[in-house]
C-alpha cells in the first residue's frame, strides 16, 4: 500500500461512518505517528467572513475538512510566493503557512480558490490505524491530478 501525502482516498461502501459518507479524502501526512488529512469536496455552511474574528474579510467558501478539531481553521494552498511557512505535501501544494498572509492574501485578490482551500477540522488517525481502515475496505486508493484539491465540489 503506497499511502503518502499527496494521496486521495474515497469512501468505500464498507466504511460505516457518516461524517465520511461521499467524502473524497486527501492526505497532507503520513508517517510513523499516524495520517492526517482533509475531506475536499464538502462545503461548510458559512463563509470565512460569516465567522466572527473574519467579518471584515470578503465572503470565502470554507470545507469541512473532517470531524477532529471543529475549533480551528486549516489550509491546503499551492502560493508559497504569497503564504511563507507552508510544509510541502506532494506537487506543488503545501499545507498551512502564515495564516494572516493566507487571508490578506484572499481579501486583495492575489489569491484565489484555485490557490487555496481552508477547512474547519480535519481527519486524523494513530499509527496504523488509516492502514487497518483502508486493509478492512472502508477507503479506497484513488488516482488524482493534485489540482483536484481546489477542484468545487459537485452540486446535486
Amino acid at each position: 500500500m503506497n499511502l503518502q501525502p499527496g494521496t486521495f482516498l474515497q469512501n468505500a461502501p464498507g466504511l460505516d461512518d457518516p461524517n465520511f459518507n461521499d467524502a473524497m479524502l486527501f492526505i497532507t501526512e503520513h508517517n510513523a505517528n499516524g495520517a492526517v488529512g482533509f475531506v475536499i469536496n464538502r462545503l461548510f455552511n458559512r463563509a470565512l467572513n460569516e465567522l466572527e474574528e473574519f467579518s471584515q474579510s470578503i465572503a470565502f467558501p470554507l470545507y469541512e475538512g473532517g470531524p477532529v478539531d471543529k475549533e480551528h481553521l486549516y489550509f491546503i494552498h499551492r502560493r508559497p510566493d504569497r503564504i511563507e511557512g507552508g510544509s510541502p505535501v506532494a506537487g506543488n501544494l503545501y499545507f498551512g503557512g502564515n495564516f494572516q498572509q493566507a487571508v490578506s492574501s484572499i481579501n486583495k485578490g492575489t489569491v484565489n480558490q484555485q490557490d487555496i482551500k481552508i477547512f474547519i477540522g480535519y481527519c486524523g488517525w494513530d499509527a496504523g490505524e488509516l492502514e487497518a481502515e483502508i486493509a478492512e475496505g472502508g477507503w479506497l486508493l484513488v488516482e488524482n491530478e493534485l489540482s483536484l484539491v481546489f477542484a468545487p465540489p459537485a452540486t446535486s
